[in-house]
């Protein structure tokens, strides 16, 4: 059994599995959750190819029995929780005069109240953890944009400037119990999300990678109890974003 262990969100693919295998490298136990079943496995297979203990919870994260099957099946899993990682997350963009309601609510749910949703589910073995080592963990991803709303993307800003504003909410309720929030607030990874950022001619190699979001999550795990850092930003040179 894990000497630590994790949920992460959103890690199948991108920052989300990246952040995975570097909780894995650290020794973590992992329970892995995303939309796709299929996608999900082959993520999660990959982790175990590498050395890493594994939960992988296929879940709907807009819905609120998922959640808390999710947290469910990795209490059972580890039995402790020391990281969670809200990752999961969806942007659509359009003109606000095409701004559709039910896209609207999809973005709501899965960027926001999914968020709020694991707090709520997760705390109490967070809480246990922090008492343990004072030292439990919350990173929130969210986005550039969530400081610097963006035209066309004004809802997912919207729903991504939430994300910071629940952060500092969490760190001044929990802080001070030995659980810590961070929000990562990226501009464009190398991800599936951006495929219309590369589709318009900017190469993979040019946006920030994954890695570099795994690797700051990796720093906050290293950090001493008292110290809190409550966002990271992450730009790209020359970026109007």
């Amino acid at each position: 059994m894990a000497r630590r262990a994790a949920i992460v969100t959103g890690a199948s693919s991108g920052i989300g599995l990246a952040i995975a295998r570097m909780l894995g490298e650290e020794g973590y136990g992992l329970t892995v959750a995303a939309r796709r079943p299929e996608k999900l496995a082959a993520a999660a297979q990959g982790l175990r190819d590498a050395g890493f203990e594994v939960e992988a919870v296929p879940a709907q994260l807009t819905e609120e029995d998922a959640v808390r099957a999710v947290v469910a099946a990795h209490e059972r899993r580890f039995g402790r929780l020391d990281v969670l990682v809200n990752n999961a997350g969806v942007g659509i963009g359009a003109p606000v005069a095409e701004i559709e309601t039910k896209r609207v609510d999809l973005q709501l749910d899965l960027n926001v109240r999914a968020m709020v949703l694991f707090y709520r589910e997760a705390v109490g073995l967070l809480r246990a953890a922090a008492a343990e080592h004072r030292n439990a963990l919350v990173v929130n991803v969210s986005s550039i944009t969530g400081k610097r709303g963006q035209a066309w993307l004004s809802v997912y800003s919207a729903t991504k400037a939430a994300v910071v504003g629940f952060t500092e909410a969490m760190n001044k309720e929990l802080a001070t119990e030995g659980i810590k929030s961070t929000a990562l607030c990226p501009a464009f990874v190398d991800t599936p999300m951006t495929d219309f950022v590369k589709a318009g001619g900017v190469a993979p190699e040019a946006l920030i990678q994954p890695g570099d979001i795994a690797e700051a999550v990796r720093m906050l795990l290293r950090l001493s109890p008292p110290c809190l850092v409550p966002e990271i930003i992450f730009e790209r040179p020359g970026d109007p974003i």
